[in-house]
C-alpha cells in the first residue's frame, strides 16, 4: 500500500481565534474564561492564556531592528554584555588591586570599585589601577558625589601619563553620581539646586572622558525594596528625566546630558516580565531623550538616546535558609537580563544574606554568566525574544503601564519633588507591605522559606555580623568607612526625610525559624492520618510543608485505624502539635472524636483543610484549621507564641 503524504495546508487548516476560544469555553464547562484563565498581573495589566499572530498587529515593538531607534531590540547589533564584579577599595588600594587582577584572570570583563572620599588622591588611584588595562576593561567607581569631579580629574591625569597617545574615547566606565539615591537611602534632604550642582560639576569634570557615564540612576535600590517591573521602570525613567532636566537647565547640551546617564537596574524573579521590562525601557527612554530636540545635535542626540543599562540580580528574593536555591533565582534573573540585551550584569553571590561573600560564592557568581556565554551562547544572538507573541505583548503592556505611572510621577512634580515629599518612600512602603502580605499568604512563593522548606536545616550558626556588607558594592566592615565612602557628609542636611524601606521577602519567615532554633526544645508536629488514603496523604504533605516553615520537627505517618490509636502514637512521640489529616466528609466524625481527647490537653490540635463542616467544628471549640487560604506567617507566629513561651 502506497504511503500517504501529509499535506500541512490541507490536513491542518488555519483555526481562527474565535474557534479556539469557543473550544476552550466549552472545555471549561461553564467556568468563567476571564476568571479562570486570564492572569491579572501585579503590574496592573492582564495576560491572556495564549497569543496568536494577530495579537502582534499594531504593536510598536516589532517595527525596528537591533541597534536602530527606538532601540527596543537593543542598542547594538551584538549581544556580548560585560561580566561585572564589584571590589571594595575603601580601605586599601593595593589589596583591591590584587583582587581586581585576580578576578580579571577568572572571567570578569568589567570592574566596580567603591572608594572612600577621604583617601582619594592620585597615588591611591595609581595603586588601585596598577596593571589593569583600563583602555580594554571598563572600570566603574562609586564615590561620594562631592568627590566625583576630583576623581574625574585624577583619571584624566592618570590616563594622560600612563597611556600617552591613546585617545580618551577608548576608556570606558562610569562614576556613579546619584544624590537622589542617597536622599532615599540616608534620608538626607538636599536642595534641588545642590543636587543639580553636583551632577553638573561631575559631568563638566569628565567631559573629556567621552566613554564615561558619570550620572547614575540607581533603580536597583527600588528593586531590592520589592518594586514590581513596571514600577521600577517608571521610577527609573522619572529619575533619568529629573537629571536630564537639571543638566540641560544648567546649560549642558542635551546629547551630552543623555550620554552621561547610566541606569543601574535590578533584575527580579519574574522571568519573562523582566525581559520585557528592559526592552520596554530602552524604547521609552529613547522616546524621552528624543523629546529634548535640538536641530544642531540631532544625530548626536539620537546616538545618546541609547539606554545604557548595568543590571544586578535582586537581593529581595534571596534567602538565608536553603541558600543554594539563591543560585537558581539569580541564574534565571541573569538569563532574563542577558536575553534582554543589557550592557553589563552583576550577579549577587548566593551567600550575601548571611555572610561576607566567600571566594567560592564569588567564583560561582562569575561562572553563572560564563556558562550563559560559553555553553548556552546567549551572547551570540541579539534579541532572541523578538517576534514571540507573548513577550512582544508583555513588552507593550509594561511600556504602557510604566508610561502611565511615569506621567503620574511627573504630574506630582517629578522624582525629586516626590522624594522630598516622601511620596516615593510612602508608595514603596505600601508596595512592600503588599508583597510581604502575599508572601505571608503564599500567594508569592519563596522556595525554601515559605514553601517546601528543608525540614532538617538550621542556619543560626552560619549568619555572620558582616552579612550583606555596607552596600551593593562596598564590603568594608568599618561603619565609619561606610559613612565616609557612601554619603555627602557635612554638605548634606541632617536626616529629614523618610528613607526607602529595605527588606527581603523571606525575612519574616527566617526570623520565625531562627526563633524556633533558639528555643530550648524544637516543637514536634505529628500527622494523625486516618481515613481516605488519597486525601490523608495530600493533607499530611501539605501540613508538613506548612509547619516546617517555622522549623518544627514534622512526623508523617502511613495511617491509623482509629483516632485513639493516632493520639496514643502522637503522645509517645512527645508531639506538641497533632494535625488531623483526612477527607472533608470524614472530618465530621473524626474531628469531634479527636477533640474530645485533646480539648483539655497541652497539645495544639489542628484540622488540615477547610471542610464544609468547619463552622460546626468551630462551635465545638476547635480553633485551628490550616489550608491554602491561611495566612501562613501569622498562623505560625501564633503557634510559636504558644509553644516557645511555655
Amino acid at each position: 500500500m502506497a504511503e500517504e503524504k501529509l499535506n500541512l495546508l490541507k490536513d491542518f487548516p488555519a483555526i481562527s481565534a474565535k474557534v479556539w476560544k469557543d473550544k476552550i469555553i466549552a472545555d471549561l464547562k461553564g467556568a468563567d474564561f476571564d476568571k479562570k484563565l486570564v492572569w491579572r498581573t501585579n503590574e496592573g495589566f492582564n495576560v491572556q492564556p495564549y497569543y496568536r499572530r494577530e495579537d502582534l498587529k499594531g504593536l510598536k515593538t516589532t517595527s525596528s531592528a537591533p541597534g536602530q531607534f527606538p532601540y527596543v531590540r537593543g542598542t547594538r547589533e551584538t549581544n556580548d554584555w560585560a561580566i561585572r564584579q564589584n571590589v571594595c577599595a575603601c580601605n586599601n588600594a593595593r589589596k583591591a588591586n590584587e583582587k581586581a587582577l585576580e578576578i580579571l584572570n577568572k572571567g570578569i570583563t568589567s570592574l566596580g570599585f567603591c572608594l572612600d572620599k577621604e583617601k582619594l588622591n592620585y597615588r591611591f588611584i595609581k595603586n588601585l589601577l596598577n596593571g589593569i588595562r583600563i583602555d580594554i576593561v571598563p572600570v566603574n567607581f562609586t564615590v561620594c558625589a562631592c568627590a566625583a569631579p576630583e576623581l574625574a580629574g585624577i583619571l584624566v591625569r592618570y590616563i594622560g601619563r600612563e597611556y600617552k597617545g591613546t585617545p580618551l574615547k577608548k576608556f570606558v566606565g562610569s562614576i556613579n553620581v546619584d544624590p537622589m539615591k542617597n536622599m532615599l537611602l540616608k534620608g538626607k534632604a538636599m536642595p534641588r539646586e545642590k543636587v543639580a550642582e553636583k551632577i553638573v560639576a561631575a559631568v563638566n569634570a569628565a567631559k573629556s572622558l567621552t566613554g564615561y557615564r558619570v550620572v547614575g540612576v540607581n533603580s536597583v535600590i527600588l528593586n531590592n525594596a520589592g518594586a514590581y517591573c513596571a514600577q521600577e521602570l517608571a521610577y527609573a525613567l522619572a529619575w533619568g528625566v529629573e537629571y536630564m532636566t537639571m543638566m540641560t537647565e544648567a546649560g549642558v547640551a542635551n546629547y551630552l546630558a543623555a550620554r552621561n546617564i547610566r541606569f543601574n537596574m535590578g533584575i527580579g524573579g519574574n522571568y519573562f516580565m523582566e525581559i520585557a521590562k528592559f526592552r520596554a525601557g530602552r524604547m521609552l527612554w529613547a522616546k524621552i531623550v528624543e523629546s529634548y530636540k535640538d536641530p544642531i545635535f540631532t544625530a548626536a542626540l539620537k546616538e545618546a538616546a541609547k539606554m545604557n543599562v548595568s543590571a544586578e540580580t535582586s537581593k529581595f528574593n534571596m534567602t538565608v535558609f536553603d541558600a543554594y536555591v539563591n543560585l537558581l533565582r539569580s541564574q534565571t534573573e541573569t538569563m532574563s537580563a542577558a536575553l534582554a540585551g543589557v550592557d553589563e550584569i552583576t550577579v549577587t553571590p548566593f551567600d550575601v544574606t548571611y555572610e561576607r561573600p566567600t571566594d567560592f560564592a564569588e567564583r560561582i557568581a562569575r561562572n553563572q554568566q560564563l556558562l550563559l556565554k560559553e555553553e548556552a551562547h546567549f551572547n551570540k544572538i541579539t534579541d532572541p525574544a523578538a517576534g514571540s507573541y507573548y513577550i512582544e505583548n508583555l513588552t507593550e503592556s509594561i511600556a504602557q503601564e510604566a508610561w502611565k505611572q511615569f506621567l503620574a510621577i511627573q504630574e506630582q512634580g517629578g522624582m525629586y519633588q516626590m522624594i522630598m515629599d516622601g511620596k516615593v518612600q510612602e508608595m514603596m512602603q505600601a508596595n512592600l507591605t503588599k508583597r510581604l502580605g502575599d508572601v505571608a499568604k503564599r500567594k508569592e512563593f519563596i522556595l525554601g522559606s515559605n514553601q517546601f522548606p528543608n525540614f532538617n536545616e538550621t542556619a543560626a550558626k552560619k549568619i555572620k555580623e558582616n552579612a550583606g556588607a555596607c552596600s551593593s558594592i562596598c564590603t568594608c566592615k568599618d561603619k565609619k568607612q561606610e559613612k565616609a565612602a557612601c554619603c555627602c557628609g557635612s554638605e548634606c542636611e541632617k536626616p529629614a526625610l523618610a528613607t526607602l524601606p529595605v527588606a527581603r521577602a523571606a525575612e519574616e519567615f527566617e526570623q520565625l525559624r531562627l526563633e524556633t532554633e533558639a528555643s530550648k526544645k524544637q516543637p514536634v508536629a505529628f500527622m494523625l492520618t486516618i481515613g481516605n488514603l488519597a486525601m490523608r496523604i495530600a493533607r499530611a504533605q501539605f501540613s508538613c510543608n506548612f509547619l516546617a516553615c517555622a522549623g518544627y520537627k514534622v512526623i508523617d505517618n502511613n495511617g491509623f485505624k482509629t483516632v485513639k490509636e493516632g493520639i496514643k502514637a502522637a503522645r509517645k512521640a512527645k508531639a506538641d502539635i497533632i494535625v488531623l489529616c483526612s477527607s472533608d466528609d470524614e472530618y465530621a466524625t473524626y474531628a469531634p472524636e479527636a477533640w474530645k481527647e485533646l480539648k483539655n490537653a497541652k497539645e495544639i490540635f489542628i484540622v488540615a483543610g477547610a471542610p464544609a463542616c468547619m463552622e460546626d467544628l468551630q462551635k465545638e471549640g476547635i480553633e485551628n484549621f490550616i489550608h491554602v487560604r491561611s495566612n501562613v506567617l501569622e498562623t505560625l507566629k501564633k503557634y510559636n507564641q504558644q509553644l516557645l513561651n511555655k
